[in-house]
C-alpha cells in the first residue's frame, strides 16, 4: 500500500494483522523487507505489524529533495496519523533508530507505548572532540564515494561487515547478501546518498532525552557498522530507565542473523 505525505511523496508500507501496533523502521540502504522475520513472527503473535520504505528507499518515491531526518520523522508521523495508531511499539534499526528517536523528539510520546532501538545510530556516529569513540568522517566519505560511483559492488561488499561474515564462527549466508543487495539497489541513488549524512553526522542526543516511554536497546558488541561504544552504551545512559541488552559477538544485522533470539527478547520486553 502507499499513501501520499503532505509534500506529495508516495510512501510504500505494509500493514498486516490486528492488535496492538508494532511499527518498524529499517536501516540504510534497505527497505521494509529487512523486517520479514519480525513481521511474520509478531503478526503470528497477535500484533498488528507495520513497516514502511523510507522515502528514497525501496518502493517509495525517490524525490530529489527532502532526504533528511526531519522529513523522515515527519513521514513516520504522517503514516502513524494516517493509520490512526495509538499505543504503538516503535522499533528502529540503525538509521531507523535515528528515525524513531527523531520522531519522538519532533512529535512527542503521545502515540507511543514502548521503544526498541537495535544497532541504532543515536546519539551520534561521527567522531568529534566531544565524541571520541565515534567513527571518523573519512569513513563516511568513503561510503558516499562507494554509493556515488559503484554502489552495486559497494553494497555487495558491505554485506561482509554488516553481517560479520568476516568473523570466525559466523556462517556466510548468500541469501542475506542477495536480499541486502536487492533492497539497496531498489532505492534511488540520490536519496541513499543524502541519507548517509543523516545517519552519520546528525546528533540525536536531544531526541533520546525526549523519550519518555520504556525503552529497550539491543546491540551487538562486535557491530562493525555502528560500534557500540558511541551508540548503545551512550544511548542507554541518556534515555531515562532504558534497558541495554548486549549480544556477545553480535553484528549489525543481528535481527536477521539471530532472529529467533531477537524476536523472543523483544516479545518479552513488549509483554513485560
Amino acid at each position: 500500500m502507499k499513501f501520499a505525505t503532505s509534500d506529495g511523496t508516495d510512501i510504500f508500507y505494509k500493514d498486516w494483522g490486528s492488535g496492538q501496533p508494532i511499527v518498524f523502521s529499517h536501516g540504510w540502504p534497505l527497505s521494509a523487507d529487512a523486517w520479514d522475520a519480525q513481521m511474520l513472527f509478531f503478526g503470528q503473535q497477535g500484533y498488528r505489524v507495520i513497516a514502511h520504505d523510507r522515502r528514497g528507499h525501496g518502493r517509495s518515491a525517490q524525490p530529489w529533495d527532502g532526504n533528511n531526518m526531519d522529513r523522515y520523522a515527519d513521514d513516520l508521523a504522517e503514516l502513524i496519523e494516517h493509520l490512526d495508531l495509538h499505543d504503538a511499539i516503535l522499533i528502529g534499526h540503525s538509521t531507523g533508530g535515528g528515525e524513531v528517536s527523531h520522531y519522538i523528539g519532533r512529535h512527542g510520546n503521545e502515540r507511543v507505548a514502548k521503544v526498541v532501538l537495535v544497532g541504532a545510530v543515536p546519539p551520534l556516529m561521527l567522531k568529534t572532540n566531544a565524541n571520541p569513540n565515534g567513527t571518523p568522517l573519512e569513513v563516511f566519505d568513503g561510503i558516499r564515494n562507494g554509493t556515488a560511483l559503484n554502489r552495486s559492488q559497494f553494497f555487495r561488499d558491505l554485506t561482509t561487515p554488516f553481517y560479520g561474515f568476516n568473523r570466525g564462527g559466523v556462517d556466510d549466508n548468500e541469501g542475506f547478501r542477495e536480499s541486502f543487495w536487492l533492497q539497496g539497489m531498489s532505492g534511488g541513488i540520490k536519496g541513499l546518498y543524502d541519507c548517509i549524512h543523516e545517519f552519520s553526522e546528525v546528533d540525536y542526543t536531544a531526541d533520546l532525552e525526549a523519550i519518555a516511554r520504556p525503552t529497550l536497546t539491543i546491540h551487538g558488541d562486535d557491530d562493525q557498522i555502528v560500534p557500540i561504544e558511541a551508540s548503545a552504551n551512550r544511548a542507554a545512559e541518556i534515555v531515562q530507565d532504558a534497558v541495554l541488552k548486549v549480544y556477545p559477538g553480535g553484528g549489525h544485522g543481528l535481527a536477521q542473523l539471530q532472529a529467533e533470539q531477537f524476536n523472543a527478547d523483544v516479545l518479552d520486553f513488549i509483554r513485560g
